[in-house]
């Protein structure tokens, strides 16, 4: 857990685009990553590697006053982000919500746990998916002002071309996929709803973090059936 105090509003604006991310936590409460201090984005730079396209992208299950999709694309240093309540769907029938939030840093790419009660955005939070992924609109910053990015995933989960469509006003967007060969009316919220990294239930990673036990029935709450009888059953052989 990060020891450093949370700078004051006159510090803030040394955090670029993560004033905002920095402001709404207490990072000697909060294990979640700080940001940092920078001229661009308060992250690291973007390089050579997200110039050739190869841009990280992180979707992260986040049960805090209600159950989300956390949706995040890496864009000059910092992770674009958007809260998806019911997730993303690979039909593109399905057009689905997704408010913008604050850019997160790229170190909050590797989180997974719980934020302690009491907090912002209090509750258990599991890597759901992650990978790469590139613009398919030419310039990036154009297509965000303009309300239409048009982009390419490659995840473990979550693969082909989508699009990001602004609607009322500007935080509110729609998350739709593309018809391609990924599209599908399969439901990976309930039919794949492990973590990518640890391959742990949303009940497994609050329990592993120490939440409380509102928070761990919360979190065990947003496990589809299937994944709550599988853990069971794994419980029951090392029992015995």
């Amino acid at each position: 857990m990060a020891s450093r105090r949370t700078p004051s509003a006159k510090d803030l604006s040394r955090y670029g685009v993560l004033a905002e991310y920095t402001r709404k936590r207490d990072f000697r409460i909060t294990p979640e990553p700080p940001g940092r201090p920078g001229s661009r984005a308060g992250g690291r730079s973007p390089g050579a590697r997200e110039s050739r396209g190869a841009r990280e992208f992180v979707v992260q299950k986040h049960r805090a006053g209600h159950l989300h999709y956390d949706f995040r694309l890496e864009h000059d240093g910092a992770m674009l982000s958007w809260a998806v309540p019911k997730g993303p769907s690979l039909d593109p029938a399905v057009k689905r919500l997704g408010m913008q939030t604050e850019p997160h840093p790229m170190d909050y790419n590797h989180f997974e746990g719980v934020i302690p009660e009491g907090e912002y955005g209090g509750g258990t939070v599991m890597i759901w998916d992650n990978g790469t992924w590139e613009p398919e609109s030419p310039d990036v910053g154009t297509a965000l002002a303009k309300g239409q990015l048009k982009f390419r995933l490659h995840g473990k989960k979550l693969r082909g071309s989508w699009v990001l469509v602004r609607t009322r006003g500007p935080r509110t967007w729609l998350l739709i996929k593309h018809r391609d060969e990924h599209a599908s009316s399969d439901d990976l919220t309930q039919t794949r709803p492990l973590s990518v990294v640890s391959r742990r239930t949303m009940a497994a990673i609050a329990k592993a973090a120490g939440a409380t036990a509102r928070q761990r029935e919360q979190a065990a709450g947003t496990d589809p059936e299937r994944a709550r009888s599988a853990a069971d059953r794994t419980r029951a052989r090392c029992a015995g």
